[in-house]
């Protein structure tokens, strides 16, 4: 019986190392500018989004800046599925008491939505009083 509980426990290790040997971090990123809106914007902003998605927690981590907006950021969100050019329902909304830029923050992600955030089919936007449906925009894709 001893034998049979240290192969059990052994199995159970090395199944274990596997899984976090597949485990791995995918580098996300998005140049957020005015033109990239649907429709675009005359803004004079700005911004980035510099991000990671960790296949082992499913959990995406961001950190967006910006700068030169007409007006304080009113909202931002993460959107899918869409392609450039497309417009799509919110899928990760920004907290409205932590706009200010850098907006740092986690989420952990559903499969569906893995899937098209890895297919380039999520974009982040801010919005703003002067441009409620979007300021400026980009599409969320692995970054080289």
């Amino acid at each position: 019986m001893p034998k049979l509980r240290f192969l059990q426990v052994a199995l159970l290790v090395g199944v274990l190392a596997a899984g976090s040997a597949a485990a791995e971090t995918v580098r996300l990123a998005a140049d957020l500018q005015p033109s990239s809106e649907v429709p675009p914007t005359t803004s004079h902003g700005s911004g980035k989004v510099d991000a990671t998605y960790d296949t082992a927690t499913h959990t995406l981590q961001w950190t967006i800046t910006y700068k030169d907006l007409t007006g304080p950021a009113a909202a931002a969100h993460f959107h899918g599925p869409a392609s450039v050019g497309q417009n799509a329902g919110v899928q990760v909304p920004m907290p409205k008491g932590g706009l200010a830029s850098p907006i740092r923050g986690a989420k952990e992600l559903n499969d569906a939505q893995v899937t098209d955030l890895m297919a380039g089919k999520w974009y982040f936007n801010i919005q703003t009083k002067e441009h409620p449906s979007g300021e400026i925009r980009g599409q969320v894709l692995p970054a080289g």
